[in-house]
């Protein structure tokens, strides 16, 4: 009999404390052995000299648009693409799909979709709106990992923006069941006011639509999340911060008690509002892309701590919504789950100061699994840990190009991009699930569910 499900030999395994030359041991799913020269048979080994070993990636910020809007995207070609990209884990975002994750029966639905045609492992926002207070408790019973809220409008009809009693409501039942609050933080009054003027006017650019959100929209509502967290005792978290500011509101207030934690975008670490209007349709998204300033600084809130990981925000949509001349009437979203981690990871290696590896796994495995109550299971590459990975060819030159992309529409912003690193496989609980462009067996994404 063998000792080992799987081994992978000589592989740069990254790990809390560093990174170091050893062979990983898989066994019933789980991580068995981390050692030099691991002795034992396997009933297969790979040799992955020269490659690094990362935790597999968790994206806890995905719009995958399925049951009722799979013109948008849908779970079969998403979680391709995700796990081309390294992901071993993902949290669906409760709207955009038709139901959206309001209560329990559309929960259930979605999970059945899930667990179906995932190719990753998933858990499933469920929403926070003025209609659904009531339904938070069940939606907690069924397994969400935490409710999403927008204070701005969300650009669908059937998930409404939280007003702030609603809001203040739904974080306080939140709090007495240990669940996180995630809320789009762009205030409504704002935006509405200056997009309604602009339009009335005719100024409907790029250029237009930017100035229609401005960064003080989202210094506001971080603000007032801030506020509702500290009364209720509400973990919250903002998803996509844009903005230095923004960025620094969110240390600021857990440097002073608060249960807050803060995500960016790589949209936001890459692209300027300079971009957005040389790119166009590809590059809308909300918050809007901002200057060069608020670029460059977001790297040293990630750096200094203020802000916890980075994820994708992946949002497509059919290419007749990402086209016209009206950027008021364009969808707001980007598509680029498949390549949140290479494009960071190469972003990195250009910095005067890059981030070490042990970081890296931490602002794309690690902080997620320990805020979530994940952290048993996923995160990390340790014993007893799934053994979920993502394995980088640090010497192959990968360009982003059409043929490459793995979403039901082929576009993003990031087209033409060249990467210093590729992903050479996507390991899910002992399984390869990605390899050399090909997805290996069928589906195999389990439900996660928050242990807080």
């Amino acid at each position: 009999m063998a000792d080992y499900d799987l081994i992978l030999r000589r592989g740069m395994v990254v790990q809390p404390d560093g990174a170091a030359l050893l062979d990983l041991g898989i066994w019933d799913r789980k991580v068995a052995a981390l050692e030099r020269d691991l002795a034992g048979s396997a009933l297969a080994e790979v040799d992955v000299s020269n490659r690094w070993i990362y935790p597999g990636v968790i994206d806890p910020h995905v719009h995958l648009n399925e049951p009722g809007r799979t013109d948008w995207e849908g779970i079969d070609s998403g979680t391709r693409a995700l796990a081309a990209g390294g992901c071993t884990s993902f949290f669906d975002m409760p709207l955009n799909s038709a139901p959206p994750v309001l209560d329990v029966a559309a929960l259930e639905a979605k999970r059945a979709l899930m667990e179906k045609k995932s190719r990753c492992d998933f858990a499933i926002w469920g929403g926070l709106t003025p209609g659904n207070v009531g339904e938070l408790r069940s939606l907690a019973a069924g397994g969400v990992i935490g409710f999403k809220a927008f204070l701005c409008s969300s650009g669908t009809a059937d998930f409404p923006r939280a007003d702030t009693g609603t809001l203040r409501e739904g974080m306080r039942i939140a709090a007495e069941l240990g669940l996180v609050v995630a809320t789009h933080a762009e205030n409504e009054e704002i935006v509405s006011h200056l997009a309604r003027q602009a339009v009335a006017g005719g100024r409907v650019t790029m250029r237009d639509y930017l100035s229609s959100r401005p960064a003080v929209a989202e210094w506001e509502a971080i603000q007032r999340v801030v506020l509702l967290a500290e009364e209720t005792g509400c973990a919250v978290h903002l998803v996509h911060v844009s903005t230095s500011r923004g960025a620094r509101l969110v240390g600021e207030a857990r440097q002073r008690g608060v249960n807050v934690t803060g995500e960016t975008c790589p949209h936001y670490l890459i692209f300027t509002e300079e971009d957005a209007e040389r790119i166009g349709a590809l590059a809308k998204c909300a918050p809007p892309l901002r200057p060069a300033a608020d670029r460059d600084a977001l790297w040293d809130h990630l750096r200094a701590g203020d802000l916890d990981w980075v994820a994708s925000d992946h949002s497509p949509a059919p290419p007749a919504m990402k086209t016209g001349a009206d950027f008021f009437e364009i969808w707001g979203g980007i598509s680029g789950g498949q390549h949140t981690f290479p494009l960071v990871l190469n972003e990195s290696a250009t910095k005067a100061l890059p981030f070490a590896p042990a970081r890296l796994a931490e602002l794309f495995a690690r902080n997620v699994a320990r805020r979530f109550g994940l952290a048993a299971r996923k995160g990390s590459i340790e014993i007893g840990q799934d053994a979920d990975f993502a394995v980088i060819d640090s010497n192959a030159h990968e360009s982003i190009t059409n043929e490459a992309l793995h979403y039901r529409d082929r576009q993003t912003p990031y087209l033409g991009r060249t990467l210093r690193a590729a992903i050479a496989r996507t390991v899910l609980r002992g399984e390869t699930v990605f390899e050399g462009g090909r997805f290996p067996g069928p589906p195999r994404g389990e439900m996660l569910r928050p242990s807080m």
